[in-house]
Parts: C-alpha cells; sequence; structure tokens
C-alpha cells in the first residue's frame, strides 16, 4: 500500500538539465553474485526524467536493491517518455521511464511494447495549471482563446487540462496549446509567450517563488482524481529475451517504491543527488504516490479517459500491455 506524500510549496527557483546522455552498453556479466542470479543481462540502462516520478530508480542504485539482484543498473536521462520510445526500441536503452498517455498512446498505434513497473500516481496539487499573480484570468472558463503550455502535445498534459476544460464548459479546442520543456514554462509565460502553463513539482514551487505565480486549479481532481502517470517500460522484444533480468528490476524496483511511498525522507534525500532541486526545495515540494505493482484497474482508467477524449480510436485493454510480475 502507498500513502499520499504532501506538504505545502514554497521556495526557490529550481532549473533541471535535461539533456539526453550517450548510451554503450555491455551484456558482460559483472560478477559472481551475477552469475548465481541466471541474468541473461547483468548490466542495463535506464531512461529517467529527472523529476521526483523518477526517484525509487536511484533509492535502488543508493541502497544496493539492484546490486542484490545480481543487477548493474545506469541511469540515462531522457527528455520525455514519448522522446525515448525510439530509444528503447533501437536498443540504446533497456528500459525507460514512461507516461502512461504515451505508452497507450504507441500501443494503440501497434508498437509492441509493455509496462513493466509503476512510477508516479498524482495526488493534490502535483500538477496545477499556474498563471501569472497579475493575469486577468479567474477561472477555467477565462482560458477559452488562450495558450497553455505543455511539456508535451498530446499526451498527459493536454489530457489533464482537457478534463478541466470540460468542467468549465470548453472543449480541448477551445484553447491553444503549445510545448515548452518544464523549467522554460515560467519565463515563457513571463515575457508574454503564452498565457498560463500546466506545472509539475519542483516548478510549481520554483514558479511561485520566483515569479509570484498563483494556481488556477488543480488538474488532478475530478476525472483525474490519483491518476496514474507514470511507468516504466520495455519492448515486448526485450522482455521476452531477458526474463530473469527483467524480473531482477521489477523485484528491486518495487522495493525501492515501497520505501519511498514509506518514507518521505528517503526521497527528500535522493532528489538533490539526480536533480537540480536543492534540499531545501525537497523539503517543502508537494509529491504524489509510489505504487509497488502495476494495477490494471487503476491504469484502465487512463485509456478509458483517452478513449473518452478522443486520444484513442478505439478501447484499450491495459491488461494486453502490461508485462507480467516478477517470478519470486
Amino acid at each position: 500500500m502507498t500513502r499520499k506524500l504532501r506538504c505545502n510549496a514554497i521556495v526557490l527557483g529550481v532549473t533541471v538539465a535535461l539533456a539526453l546522455t550517450g548510451c554503450s552498453g555491455s551484456d558482460t556479466p559483472s560478477d559472481s553474485s551475477a552469475n548465481s542470479k541466471g541474468l541473461e543481462k547483468t548490466s542495463i540502462k535506464v531512461g529517467a526524467l529527472p523529476i521526483p516520478d523518477a526517484v525509487s530508480l536511484y533509492i535502488a542504485n543508493a541502497k544496493g536493491f539492484f546490486k542484490e539482484e545480481g543487477l548493474t543498473v545506469t541511469p540515462v536521462t531522457i527528455t520525455g517518455g514519448a522522446a525515448a520510445l525510439p530509444q528503447v526500441k533501437s536498443g540504446a536503452l533497456d528500459i525507460s521511464q514512461t507516461n502512461y498517455v504515451s505508452t497507450f498512446l504507441a500501443a494503440s498505434q501497434g508498437e509492441k511494447i509493455k509496462l513493466v513497473g509503476d512510477a508516479y500516481q498524482a495526488g493534490p496539487n502535483t500538477f496545477n495549471i499556474m498563471i501569472p499573480k497579475d493575469s486577468p484570468i479567474k477561472t477555467v472558463a477565462d482560458l477559452k482563446g488562450k495558450t497553455v503550455l505543455v511539456n508535451n502535445l498530446h499526451n498527459v498534459a493536454t489530457l489533464a487540462v482537457a478534463t478541466q476544460l470540460k468542467v468549465a464548459g470548453l472543449k480541448e479546442t477551445d484553447v491553444k496549446f503549445a510545448e515548452k520543456p518544464f523549467p522554460e514554462m515560467g519565463q515563457a509565460i513571463m515575457s508574454g509567450q503564452a498565457d498560463a502553463g500546466w506545472i509539475t513539482e519542483p516548478f510549481i514551487t520554483a514558479n511561485q517563488s520566483a515569479n509570484g505565480f498563483r494556481k488556477l486549479v488543480d488538474t488532478m481532481t475530478g476525472q483525474t482524481e490519483n491518476l496514474s502517470i507514470a511507468g516504466w517500460m520495455a519492448t515486448e522484444e526485450w522482455s521476452a529475451k531477458y526474463p530473469k533480468t527483467l524480473a531482477a528490476f521489477q523485484r528491486a524496483i518495487s522495493k525501492a517504491q515501497q520505501l519511498a511511498s514509506s518514507d518521505r525522507k528517503e526521497i527528500e534525500t535522493m532528489l538533490p543527488t539526480y536533480t537540480k532541486i536543492d534540499a531545501k526545495t525537497a523539503s517543502v515540494i508537494t509529491l504524489g504516490t509510489y505504487p509497488s505493482e502495476l494495477n490494471a484497474n487503476r491504469l484502465q482508467k487512463v485509456a478509458d479517459l483517452m478513449l473518452e477524449y478522443g486520444y484513442l480510436k478505439s478501447a484499450l485493454d491495459v491488461k494486453t500491455v502490461i508485462a507480467a510480475p516478477s517470478s519470486s
């Protein structure tokens, strides 16, 4: 079980470097421990965004959970789940963080990918539409005809905003969406490039402090309350080729997720080690939850929302996208 990890947002600006790192790999067993586990591949590269969603990957490394499984994991910084798919398909990455909307969209288009672990579930005020303090916009209905920044088009960002527009009597086409990386949204809005932004932590806290931004609406309410946001993916081919390696990854990441969900201090300690979030900010940002296993019912909610809002042309059974759980 997990519990909501949240606290009130305050203080200071944050920037996150989202440069892709180079990739090179090795299938060579690293030590006798790895050999004793019988893993098909003992060294893997895993893509991750430098944001709180991916913290369990770094906890698992720091706590030796991967090592206990005979696995050496090298994190590789990515710019987004959708952008990581080509790298996973090419073999540059073995596994990657992904958002569920992009994953289900890709699966519906015939991509042979599998979800191999859960990562992050939204909580209150973890994904907000933010506006400048002096903005004339007072309600979501006032967004009609306005420009809203999102980190990626046609993914969880636009879907989440669309659910709030519907409550306000608007359609997704009533606003103009524009792409902008989270670290750049605040300055873009301040310079007049957009009227609002769909922002997550630590950038909610950063923009409140540096720019005086205020929340227009929490997009994780109503239809999207406790929405599953991010997980870990691999190709169907990779999952079939390296079942023991996959099982080792799943056990270690699940153990790290359980630790993250039960002790916020573990998250606060880890965030400054792989992001530009300092310790003070880490202690105050609002966090969602960290489920330790993939739950088809929770994920089906995402796919059903996508169908309702036209992201999918036909219904998708998420069970077909979820990889088998790790063996003991």
